[in-house]
Order: structure tokens, then C-alpha cells, then sequence
């Protein structure tokens, strides 16, 4: 499997892979990601560099969205002053379930993180998906705090305010990455 960078072509793609993982949540009891998310905000996304899709020949197996941007309202002054990476939109196709490649994302955004001289990498997972929350903790994440005031990047109230953080280190993934090497972050990303 490698890892590549997503290009505008993808974006439909990645709209039904949401709705594939959404309508999963739903048969499990989670109101996760039930509002569509914009497809302008995930093309800006997508044009920024920032979204990654793990590719198993031409399939896609899984996704994620690593950037220096935190959404607003979330992390302290004092957070955003050490160079972080922010995981977001982390998703394995519902066939590649199973085989851990969640976590190796998570380690590939690490290792990449750790790579640019990032410090953290951080994400907000939904508050009231506990199952979601312990396997942050499982893969080494360490729970911040919980923030339930603002109003979420798809309108509404904030409902993905459980904040997460591990350091940014070097691991082995498995994955060819065929991504280029990131530049360094700096104090305030």
C-alpha cells in the first residue's frame, strides 16, 4: 500500500468514502459526521496539500487529512505556540477494517510530523464517541481536555471537541510513501 497525496479528481471519492463511514456510524449508534461535510472545504483542503489517501493498487483503503491549521477555538495560545500537526478526517474503508491501518496513519502522520520538527500531533474527536476516544488512547494519545462551546466547521454546535495529543516521533508504518518530504513547521505552525 502507498501513500499519496489527493488531487481535485479525488474529491468525490473522498465525499462518498465519508458517507460510507458515516452511514457505518449511524448502524453503530453514532451521530458522527451525520451532517455532510462542504465539498468547498474539503477541495481547499485537498488544493492546500493537506489530505492523504492510502491507496491498495487502485483502491483507495483509507484517508487522512494532516495540517498545520487547528480549528479555531480549540487549542490555547500557549498550544499553538509549539509546532504541532493536526489530524483530522482519519478514515479506513469499512473492507481494510481490521488490520490496524488507522494506526498506522496515525504513526505515519507522526513519523511525518516528527520529520518537519513538530513537537505534537493533535486532533478533536467527537464527544460523544467514546469507543473513538479510547482508540486515540490506545494508539498514544493522551486526552487535553473537552471543549463543548463554538459552533462546528459544518455548522451547528460544536460536537468534535474531545482533544487529543501525542508527541511527534519516528515510526515505522509499512506504507510506501510517495509523498514529498514536508518542510519544516515553526513555533505557531
Amino acid at each position: 500500500m502507498n501513500i499519496t497525496p489527493a488531487t481535485p479528481s479525488d474529491l468525490e471519492a473522498l465525499l462518498s468514502f465519508r458517507e460510507e463511514a458515516a452511514d457505518w456510524l449511524r448502524g453503530i449508534g453514532s451521530d458522527q459526521w451525520s451532517r455532510p461535510y462542504p465539498a468547498d472545504r474539503l477541495l481547499s483542503t485537498i488544493e492546500a496539500g493537506e489530505v492523504f489517501m492510502l491507496r491498495d493498487g487502485e483502491s483507495t483503503a483509507g484517508t487522512i487529512t494532516l495540517t498545520l491549521e487547528a480549528e479555531q477555538g480549540l487549542w490555547t495560545d500557549g498550544e499553538l505556540n509549539e509546532p504541532s500537526f493536526f489530524i483530522n478526517k482519519l478514515t479506513v474503508a469499512r473492507q481494510y477494517a481490521g488490520q490496524n491501518l488507522g494506526g498506522r496513519l496515525l504513526d505515519w502522520a507522526g513519523d511525518r510530523a516528527y520529520r518537519a520538527h513538530a513537537k505534537w500531533i493533535r486532533l478533536d474527536a467527537w464527544t460523544t464517541n467514546k469507543a473513538l476516544q479510547c482508540y486515540y488512547v490506545r494508539q498514544g494519545f493522551r486526552h487535553v481536555r473537552t471543549v463543548l462551546e463554538g459552533t462546528a466547521v459544518n455548522g451547528g454546535p460544536r460536537v468534535s471537541g474531545w482533544l487529543a495529543q501525542r508527541a511527534a516521533r519516528p515510526a515505522r508504518h509499512g506504507f510506501d510513501d510517495a509523498t514529498r518530504a514536508p518542510l519544516p513547521v515553526s513555533v505557531g505552525g
